[in-house]
Parts: C-alpha cells; sequence; structure tokens
C-alpha cells in the first residue's frame, strides 16, 4: 500500500488532497496545526475508504518543525512515496505597512519547511527507485504581485525549485510537480487578509476539491507544472509576453479590494 504525506492538510486545498489520496486507496500521514480537524479527517477517510490515516500535529512556521515530521514518520516505521509540501499561506498589504513577524513565518513555511521536507525525503524515494513529490505553488508565481509580495515571491521560488529538482531527477523514478491554482474557494483569502479582494471576488471560482483532483491526476502523470485552469493558463502565458512593469500594475489592480 502506498502512503502519502500531506502537510496543511487539515482545509483548503489540502484537505481535498487527503480525500483524493485516500479514495484511490493511499494510505494517508496528515499534518497541520490543527490537532482536532486532523483527527476528523482522519476518522473520515478511514470509515469511508478503508485506508490508513495517522496525524502529525507540526507547526511548519517554527524552525527545525520539519526535521521533526520527519522523525516522527520514521519511528512510524512507514516509508513515505508520496510527499505533498501543501502547507502554505499569504499576507495581505503594502511591503511597508505588512507585519514582519508574519511574513518571516510565512517564509518559514511556504519556502524553509517545502525545502527542508523535500531535502529530508527526497533520498529515500530515490533509494527505492520510486515515488512522486507535489509542491503547491500558485499562479502568484509567474508575475510580481503588489499588496502581497513576500508571497508572491515565495510561490516564485516555489515553481523554479520544483522545476530544477524535476530536471535533476530524470532516470531516477521520482518525479516533482508543481501544483499552480488561481483563485479558488479556500479560506485562503480570509487567513491572508485578502478578503474584499478583486481577484477573490470574482465568480464561478474553483473549489479546492476541484484542484486537489487535477492536481492529482497531473502529479500521477507526472507533470512538471500544472496550471489549473483555462484562464490561469492563458494569463501564464500572456505574462511572459508583456513588460514586468505593466504586469505589476496589473496584478496591483486585480488584488486591490474593491469598494
Amino acid at each position: 500500500m502506498a502512503i502519502a504525506l500531506i502537510t496543511g492538510a487539515s482545509s483548503g486545498i489540502g484537505l481535498e488532497l487527503a480525500r483524493v489520496f485516500a479514495a484511490d486507496g493511499v494510505d494517508v500521514i496528515l499534518s497541520a496545526r490543527s490537532e482536532d480537524k486532523l483527527h476528523a479527517l482522519a476518522g473520515e477517510v478511514r470509515e469511508k475508504y478503508g485506508v490508513k490515516a495517522r496525524v502529525i500535529v507540526a507547526d511548519l512556521s517554527v524552525p527545525g518543525e520539519a526535521e521533526k515530521v520527519y522523525d516522527r514518520v520514521v519511528e512510524m516505521g512507514w516509508n513515505v512515496d508520496y510527499l505533498v509540501n501543501n502547507a502554505g499561506f499569504g499576507v495581505y498589504g503594502f511591503y511597508a505597512e505588512t507585519d514582519w513577524l508574519a511574513e518571516a513565518d510565512m517564509l518559514q513555511v511556504n519556502i524553509v519547511a517545502l525545502t527542508h521536507l523535500t531535502k529530508l525525503f527526497l533520498p529515500g524515494l530515490i533509494d527505492r527507485g520510486r515515488g512522486r513529490i507535489l509542491n503547491v505553488a500558485s499562479t502568484a508565481a509567474f508575475q510580481p504581485g503588489p499588496r502581497m509580495a513576500v508571497y508572491f515571491a515565495t510561490k516564485a521560488y516555489v515553481l523554479s525549485f520544483s522545476d530544477a529538482i524535476a530536471n535533476e531527477l530524470k532516470g531516477t523514478g521520482v518525479s516533482v510537480t508543481a501544483l499552480c491554482p488561481g483563485a479558488t474557494e479556500t479560506g485562503f483569502q480570509d487567513a491572508a487578509g485578502a478578503t474584499g479582494s478583486r481577484l477573490f471576488d470574482m465568480r464561478g471560482l474553483p473549489t479546492g476539491a476541484d484542484v486537489a483532483k487535477y492536481g492529482y491526476r497531473a502529479m500521477q502523470k507526472g507533470k512538471r507544472v500544472a496550471i489549473h485552469g483555462l484562464i490561469s493558463k492563458m494569463l501564464a502565458f500572456t505574462v511572459r509576453l508583456l513588460p514586468r512593469r505593466i504586469v505589476a500594475a496589473t496584478t496591483r489592480a486585480l488584488i486591490a479590494r474593491s469598494g
């Protein structure tokens, strides 16, 4: 039986990814800060899909916490076949005015913990000659994001990092996929303080379940970059052709609060 470790599994896309893996018969290790939500999800997937589910409560904004997650998995005696680096969050506002401690935590979660977990689990995947890594980036990775400057920059890192190690892993049996969703109906905007932003007020946004199913299929196919949605794909291509100052100005207008 294959095993997946999913960070940020207590809500949003991470929660839906846990359900998708379990529905496909994959045992899951669920990690996040919210113990009650994790245990509720673990109970749900055990009952509904008959898989094994374990919980690791961890706050990846704390330096060194990624290694504690890895050590706990080793103690369980489980070999991870799928590493899903989903944990992440955003901070909204002009950079000169945002809270540094919140942004430092975001850098730790979105970049440092993701990179460290990959460093820790990747050698085992290579040794076994099989495995897949799914790093949740964003369409934010393709352009600068005034009003969310640091968040957009973290996702650009995730995309670049994922693409590079995917190349390094050719012939190993291990693949890396960067999942790049656009604006999605999750609690992300509330947590980031971006409620009311034009970007998230658009109608017909995809759900976390939509993105999770798409990301899972893309990962299983070994795709390097998986951009969810036709409009997002078109925008990701278009921004490469436009001057950066125009892209930044357009993104700033989209992220601004309406009204």
